[in-house]
């Protein structure tokens, strides 16, 4: 059997998943605890934390067009290390917060030198990889972000079990220095030059209505984000007689799986038209994730309620890794190529939404509703999917035109 190559070959694109390594052991551990340190540690009601968080989400994402600009204009490794290291001085600063106007003010540093991280990266990846090579790496990244969150979330579980305030400092402290290596394996990268600006172009992006379109799409396929983390829990413990957890069981098998077959998965995508048929297919397969799970809350027995469970987070798999890489693809060809970090910024968007309004939409969906939620959800998946079509060639035949007559 082939062996799972986490890390790609010695270079750049090495360097890109150690950089993707470091800080994600830090976030999987930040994202296990961080809602019980703010609670217990700091103080801050439930209510508190989600406003605030929300806030800063909803700030970081539309921070995050400019931050790209600027990492196309003053070069994306140096932007990229500045962001690093004011993600890692944010997450520090958490350690003295002690009420909530200043967790408001760390946290929307936090976002935004997030959002405009990730940005940043893409346009580093861009400019250091071969357009054929990128959603490749792409996937090694993705099984890297996966790896790392893993063994984050291990280390935030034995803070948890601990339950002391040095217990989620250590934690904290720990994601701080991680964005620190982080910054520090970036900036051995070799620099990419950056883009003059092109008068009459700033912020072209927020006019290109094509590429919009292609991201808000993105974002309604990116809305099975929460599933696993909210959305299959609670129709899992109110809805099913499967066992509790089988909640965990089924995180470690989606993260085990993407580890695995990500990159496999990725080949099958090359350019354009590859892309697209892989979002339709992720798209074909969503409603019959949707069913299963729905099913699963008929089924008596906890140990068929259970399988039914895991066959549908098996297809909700397959489905998850082929949105990934067709968006992956789409999101880097159809933006200009010396934009990429202002294009970016714009379509790293569709995961704050996801991750900011999907709980909400997913709460609605699939406890309120319960299995005509879950149809709705699956058919909207798959209406966003198959519309994609129509709007990658609106958008090629925009960016096929000269500059000044793209759509405004």
């Amino acid at each position: 059997m082939t062996s799972i190559r986490l890390l790609p070959p010695r270079g750049p694109a090495r360097l890109l998943a150690l950089a993707q390594l470091s800080n994600s052991v830090g976030d999987g551990a930040f994202y296990v605890t961080s809602a019980l340190y703010f609670s217990q540690v700091v103080g801050l009601a439930p209510t508190r934390i989600g406003l605030g968080l929300t806030l800063a989400w909803g700030v970081g994402a539309v921070l995050g067009v400019p931050l790209g600009r600027l990492a196309d204009r003053r070069g994306p490794r140096g932007t990229a290390v500045l962001l690093s290291l004011a993600t890692g001085a944010a997450v520090a600063s958490f350690l003295l917060v002690r009420g909530f106007v200043p967790f408001v003010a760390a946290a929307l540093v936090y976002a935004t030198a997030q959002s405009g991280l990730s940005a940043a990266r893409q346009a580093l990846l861009a400019g250091l990889v071969a357009e054929e090579e990128r959603t490749g790496l792409l996937a090694h990244l993705q099984s890297t972000l996966n790896a790392g969150l893993a063994v984050g979330a291990g280390l935030g579980g034995v803070a948890l079990h601990q339950g002391s305030r040095g217990a989620y400092l250590a934690v904290f402290a720990m994601d701080a220095v991680s964005f620190l290596v982080c910054a520090a394996v970036l900036r051995r990268l070799p620099a990419v030059a950056p883009v003059a600006a092109v008068p009459g172009e700033r912020l072209a992006v927020l006019r290109d209505r094509p590429y919009a379109l292609v991201t808000f799409l993105n974002t309604v396929l990116l809305l099975r984000m929460p599933l696993l983390s909210l959305g299959v829990p609670l129709w899992l413990t109110e809805r099913t007689t499967a066992p509790a957890w089988l909640v965990s069981a089924l995180f470690v098998l989606n993260t085990l799986g993407v580890m695995a077959f990500q990159v496999r998965t990725a080949r099958s995508v090359s350019g354009i038209p590859t892309a697209v048929r892989a979002l339709r297919r992720s798209g074909a397969l969503m409603p019959a994730a949707c069913v299963m799970f729905a099913l699963s809350g008929a089924v008596d027995g906890a140990w068929a309620a259970g399988a039914v469970l895991v066959a549908a987070s098996l297809v909700l798999l397959v489905s998850e890794m082929l949105q990934s890489a067709g968006s992956w693809q789409l999101g880097f060809d159809l933006a200009p190529a010396h934009r990429i970090g202002e294009y970016q910024g714009l379509f790293g968007t569709g995961v704050t939404v996801a991750r900011t309004l999907g709980p909400l939409v997913l709460t609605a969906l699939l406890v309120e509703w319960g299995t005509p939620g879950w149809l709705l959800l699956g058919g909207l998946v798959l209406a966003a999917s198959y519309g994609m079509g129509p709007a990658v060639r609106w958008a090629q035949g925009q960016s096929a035109r000269p500059v000044g007559h793209r759509a405004l």
